[in-house]
């Protein structure tokens, strides 16, 4: 079990949000100072609002910002209008997908995600925003050469219209191995290999670190050798998907500065799912974490 972040870390995490400035309260949602915390510019961070669900989007946009945060990801088009009133970008649209088992790597479901991102690549471009999500879906029997040809039928029909509108594709490797059995681009390689294929910069990979730490390891140096191909990256811990602490094996600091070696100027947007009390000082810890 992560452990809590106790209330002497609470309260220093608090301090640095706020410059110092003392509290009347151990809520988050007290702070006032309206200017967002100073990190070193290295890194965009984004984060992944359905980890933090219980808080309300409005409200946690104004704490995201306070952070430093410049994107929420995973947004669709009905909540872009609250995104845009924090002056805080859509870090990767979603909302053109059937589901994450149901995805390019199977022909049945072209028709219906062709459809999905024809509609929906305009529209992330009128509103100012890059960044689309797609899913292979699951493997369901089926070799890495079957899937990676299906993959590349479907993806190429919509390709076009996202170059000619700015739009990057970006196809999320998940682990098959504890959270998402069966998933068929659960591998770097064979992301890479799809990249290869298709040959756009409008279609990249979403690395995420800790499904990659699950299913394969060796994370600097897949970030190394296949930088070009990785257009976004989300983080948590392993084990649990939790706090980026000194309970999970994962050795963040060393990892963003291989990133930022790399000339990488995208969003690395945090996926974990707290489990201290005071998840917006989770948060804030794992911001600093990576602020390298």
């Amino acid at each position: 079990m992560t452990k809590p972040i106790d209330n002497g870390r609470r309260e220093s995490f608090k301090k640095v949000l706020l410059g110092g400035a003392a509290f009347s309260t151990l809520s988050s949602f007290d702070m006032k100072q309206e200017k967002p915390y100073e990190l070193k510019g290295n890194i965009n961070h984004g984060v992944c609002h359905w980890c933090f669900r219980d808080i309300e989007l409005d409200a946690f946009c104004v704490e995201a910002k306070k952070i430093g945060i410049k994107g929420i990801d995973l947004i669709g088009p009905s909540n872009w209008h609250i995104l845009k009133k924090h002056g805080l970008d859509s870090s990767m649209c979603n909302g053109a997908e059937i589901s994450l088992t149901e995805g390019f790597g199977e022909v049945k479901y072209h028709e219906q995600l062709i459809k999905n991102y024809t509609e929906m690549i305009p529209k992330v471009a009128e509103a100012g925003y890059k960044n689309l999500i797609c899913f292979s879906g699951n493997r369901r029997g089926m070799d890495d050469e079957t899937g990676l040809k299906n993959c590349q039928i479907g993806l190429e029909k919509i390709i076009p219209l996202a170059e000619k509108h700015g739009v990057i594709i970006q196809m999320e490797l998940l682990n098959s191995r504890v959270n998402h059995k069966d998933y068929l681009c659960d591998k770097s390689a064979f992301g890479v290999e799809l990249c290869k294929r298709l040959g756009s910069e409008n279609f990249k990979l979403l690395y995420d670190i800790y499904h990659m730490q699950i299913d394969e390891g060796d994370l600097i140096r897949s970030v190394q050798n296949n930088h070009q191909y990785f257009g976004h990256y989300h983080t948590a811990g392993n084990p649990g998907r939790n706090e980026l602490d000194d309970t999970q094996e994962i050795y963040y600091p060393a990892l963003m500065r291989a990133i930022v070696t790399t000339g990488f100027e995208g969003y690395v947007s945090h996926e974990f799912i707290p489990k201290s009390d005071d998840k917006i000082a989770a948060l804030a810890q794992g911001v600093q974490e990576c602020d390298v």
